[in-house]
């Protein structure tokens, strides 16, 4: 499995202390906590604020909105259920999500939402599992009638609406169309947060309950869950989504009284969570111990092999990666790694200083969490900074190169 017993150079780690040092310095990024875990050895730099204009400190604890880097956390808990015979990959959904049941396919993507055919067959649990379901975000087709259709009905996690209660939520996305044929095509976020729900379901149990015991309790992930408790509530910095036009760092949800100040109406597996880098940290060498924590299976090594290898086909590629290229200017450059598992990320070329094999994501509100299993290291870096501005993205993308720098074997 590559190089466990190795560990990072000195001169790596001050190299990228430094380049971390001149985001925090330039006044775009007030504060981050990085982390690196290769082997048995963790490495951590938490630097500047948790306020734009000044103190607290960030710390190594510090809570943060890990936004879509939820994604390959909270598809856990429907692995467990696959593991324990609860859930099949080739089940219909409709068993336990009947607004899905008989589903309309839109005839043209770009056309309109009263013009489909029958959905040649029902969705998969597998579907679900790999985004291939039938709908989602598109990043190729904004402002399509159906795009528009899933925003304006708060079905994704865009303010100001937050999303609603989970039955509202299934009956509001139940009403739109697939944009197409279940199993066909890869899209993105709907999926993970619809994955929420099934589990809730399956369980009948919460799903954020159902993720604490099974996932978070077992791995000591103390700070992670859908919200922030009142007594932890100075451990969140505001999140920022800076005015892309002067800079001005604009609030896009404090702590005290924000959206994480008392447990969502929806709890989205696509980007509710809330956490540290060492509860990540803890997840991510899980699923490089193929999905032990010390003498405790949390999942099996097939279900973790599952998720972080690409499930998808030449053709569904061919969508991801037009997504990642065609829209570059739109993501700062994130999500150029071909692949897909079930919940993440996985690199299937080498497009950067990250080898093929390395799986995670990134998320919105400036978070990055990817493992790498040729080199068995971990790399986590948290900021409070959304991409609204390229500064989050371009401190990721620094973060990358030079923790490649410092894997001197």
């Amino acid at each position: 499995m590559g190089h466990g017993n190795r560990g990072l150079s000195k001169a790596g780690l001050r190299r990228m202390r430094d380049v971390l040092e001149r985001h925090v310095g330039s006044g775009r990024i007030p504060g981050l906590v990085a982390l690196v875990g290769r082997g048995e050895e963790t490495h951590v730099e938490a630097m500047g604020t948790m306020r734009h204009d000044g103190s607290p400190p960030m710390r190594r604890d510090t809570l943060f909105r890990m936004a879509s880097t939820s994604k390959p956390v909270s598809v856990a808990a429907a692995m467990v259920l696959l593991d324990e015979c609860r859930l099949r990959l080739d089940d219909l959904v409709e068993r336990w999500l009947p607004e899905l049941a008989d589903r309309r396919v839109l005839k043209r993507v770009d056309g309109p939402l009263e013009e489909t055919v029958p959905a040649r067959r029902p969705i998969t649990v597998r579907d679900v599992l790999t985004s291939t379901f039938g709908l989602g975000m598109d990043h190729t087709s904004l402002g399509t009638p159906i795009m528009n259709a899933l925003f304006e009905q708060g079905l994704t996690p865009n303010l100001p609406e937050p999303m609603p209660e989970s039955d509202e939520w299934m009956r509001r996305l139940s009403a739109l169309p697939l944009t197409h044929q279940p199993g066909e095509h890869w899209q993105y976020h709907v999926s993970s947060d619809l994955l929420g729900v099934l589990v809730a379901r399956v369980t009948g149990r919460p799903f954020e309950e159902f993720l604490r015991e099974r996932v978070f309790e077992p791995l000591g992930m103390g700070d992670t869950g859908f919200h922030v408790p009142a007594d932890r509530m100075d451990r969140l910095p505001p999140l920022y989504a800076p005015d892309p036009q002067s800079g001005e760092f604009l609030v896009w949800d404090e702590a005290e009284g924000g959206r994480h100040s008392r447990p969502p109406a929806f709890p989205g597996g696509g980007g509710g969570l809330v956490s540290t880098v060492d509860d990540y940290h803890a997840y991510f060498r899980m699923l490089l111990n193929q999905g032990r924590h010390g003498s405790e299976r949390i999942l099996s090594r097939p279900a973790v092999e599952l998720m972080t290898t690409n499930r998808l086909t030449p053709g569904q590629r061919a969508a991801r990666d037009a997504m990642a290229a065609d829209h570059v200017h739109v993501s700062f450059g994130q999500g150029q790694h071909g692949g897909w598992g079930m919940g993440m990320a996985v690199r299937t070329y080498r497009g950067d200083y990250a080898p093929v094999g390395q799986f995670g994501w990134d998320g919105g509100s400036g978070t990055t969490a990817y493992a790498d299993p040729h080199h068995q290291l971990t790399g986590i870096l948290l900021t409070q900074v959304g991409m609204s501005v390229p500064d989050s993205a371009r401190l990721i993308h620094d973060f990358w190169t030079t923790l490649y720098q410092a894997v001197d074997d």
